[in-house]
């Protein structure tokens, strides 16, 4: 039997909202650690940050405290995070370019496509799959063996691990068009019934 104790309910600034926004003032720090070649200091506080994106879910969906602030903040944290994170790793010659337009242009894709389908079509909500999830994971899991490699000197083949990203990052990008292309059918085939 397990017991749950209540957190104190707030308004839209509730502690997943902070450990959100802890993550977001993260991003300059880890820049900042990066820029100097700190990757000791650089993993800590990735790592830190990690922490928090697994935290504020977690305690959001177990104390039902989810908000419209939270579904902005939360992926726009992680995007903020692995984008700087990544481009400046791929600055320091850590990580490959290619990886890192696969990336970005994953994130930019997604971004571009929720803009235009909210322009032609209209309202919609689209929460992350299985798959993106996945993806989000791999490239954190990714961003910290690459830290690790350059923290503690280590001969890590990473080149595995970077193309399964980039392979991740193709699949997960056509994963989204694929889901609005059919909502977006869809909408048209219902709004041409009426």
């Amino acid at each position: 039997m397990t017991v749950t104790v209540p957190l104190p309910s707030f308004t839209a600034m509730n502690l997943p909202n902070l450990l959100t926004l802890l993550r977001l003032f993260l991003v300059p720090v880890i820049f900042y650690a990066l820029a100097k070649e700190l990757f000791v200091v650089a993993l800590l506080i990735f790592f830190a940050a990690a922490i928090t994106d697994a935290l504020d879910g977690w305690i959001a969906r177990r104390y039902r405290l989810q908000t419209r602030l939270g579904a902005v903040l939360d992926p726009l944290a992680d995007k903020l995070l692995v984008v700087t994170t990544v481009i400046t790793l791929t600055w320091l010659q850590r990580i490959p370019l290619w990886v890192t337009v696969a990336i970005i242009s994953r994130d930019l894709l997604i971004v571009g496509g929720s803009l235009l389908y909210l322009l032609l079509i209209g309202k919609f909500s689209i929460r992350p799959t299985p798959l993106s999830k996945w993806n989000t994971a791999l490239q954190f899991v990714v961003i910290v063996l690459v830290l690790l490699s350059a923290a503690c000197h280590w001969r890590v083949p990473l080149l595995p691990v970077f193309a399964l990203v980039f392979l991740m990052a193709i699949v997960s990008g056509g994963q989204y068009v694929w889901v609005w292309s059919r909502k977006a059918i869809a909408q048209e085939g219902g709004s041409s019934e009426s």
